[in-house]
């Protein structure tokens, strides 16, 4: 079984220089210091270092060794403080940034929720369709949706989204339902900014270019032109669930729908999450896994 004794005094040598310097970092006495690395020396059958009556220098051996148990204080260190995170409230500023749409409906009730649970917190949150500068702008998260970019950034999946093309029950009354996607062409479909729908055919994404007499950047304006029998659509579940379950639309094309794509949290790579971040998160991706339920 290993053990710890002299660990902690041959670093504070190692960094040091000094078995005295050693002694006074650790609030214990220089023979101690030097009793616990020599025995760490037998322990280990490893001169650690080169010891003259003026100066004491790490041998190659010791470096080594250094290296390694340098690591394991300062992940035991890391340990203490996230158990000490466990019993603190979470407080202070938490800067978080979402896309428009999606943060009102889905990101910003849960936020709230958050905040009735941590009232300690002062929360910012923007919601912008802009691709925001974590770092340059001190963010601590941003919610992004779909494929990610920014190879730069550590991120993690909170939950998916489904894309769902429909129509209102009258409109597919009197123009038909579609059950191939060639059928498209003879349907009045209403777009949104990407100009394209996506689907998936043997195994294959498909990017269908559609066309039809409105196009808007406003998701909740495609629903009501769609529930108006103006045509079909194609949005995400958070725009058309409840329509389709109060059988206001109904969903087609179902075997060509494209597999879920990402709800991500994202976070500079570099920067230590906080107990408050890492509690947003979990509530994040506990809500929206509920939501997608």
């Amino acid at each position: 079984m290993l053990s710890w004794e002299g660990v902690s005094e041959f670093v504070a040598v190692a960094e040091t220089g000094s078995f005295t310097a050693a002694a006074n970092r650790l609030s214990i006495s220089t023979a101690q210091v030097s009793r616990q690395v020599s025995a760490l020396e037998a322990r280990l059958d490893a001169k650690l270092f080169y010891r003259t009556t003026r100066k004491v220098t790490i041998t190659d051996t010791g470096q080594v060794y250094y290296n390694h148990c340098r690591q394991v204080l300062d992940g035991l260190a890391e340990a203490e403080r996230a158990i000490s995170d466990l019993n603190q409230r979470p407080t202070g500023r938490l800067n978080l940034t979402a896309p428009v749409t999606f943060g009102e409906n889905q990101i910003a009730p849960l936020v709230n929720d958050f905040l009735s649970h941590y009232p300690e917190l002062e929360v910012n949150l923007v919601l912008t369709n802009q691709l925001l500068d974590l770092v340059a702008e001190s963010y601590d998260l941003a919610i992004r949706l779909g494929t990610l970019e920014d190879s730069s950034m550590m991120a993690k999946r909170l939950a998916s989204r489904s894309h769902y093309t429909c129509a209102a029950p009258d409109y597919l009354a009197r123009y038909g339902t579609p059950h191939t996607l060639a059928e498209l062409d003879a349907h009045n479909c209403l777009q949104g900014t990407l100009g394209y729908w996506r689907f998936q055919e043997k195994g294959t994404t498909r990017h269908i270019r559609v066309k039809g007499n409105l196009r808007c950047n406003s998701g909740w304006t495609l629903v009501d032109a769609a529930r108006k029998n103006i045509g079909l659509v194609q949005l995400p579940d958070y725009y058309v669930a409840p329509e389709l379950r109060a059988g206001r639309l109904v969903s087609v094309l179902d075997g060509y729908r494209a597999p879920d794509d990402g709800i991500w949290a994202i976070y500079p790579q570099n920067r230590h999450l906080s107990p408050k971040v890492r509690l947003l998160l979990d509530h994040l991706a506990q809500g929206l896994r509920q939501t997608e339920g």
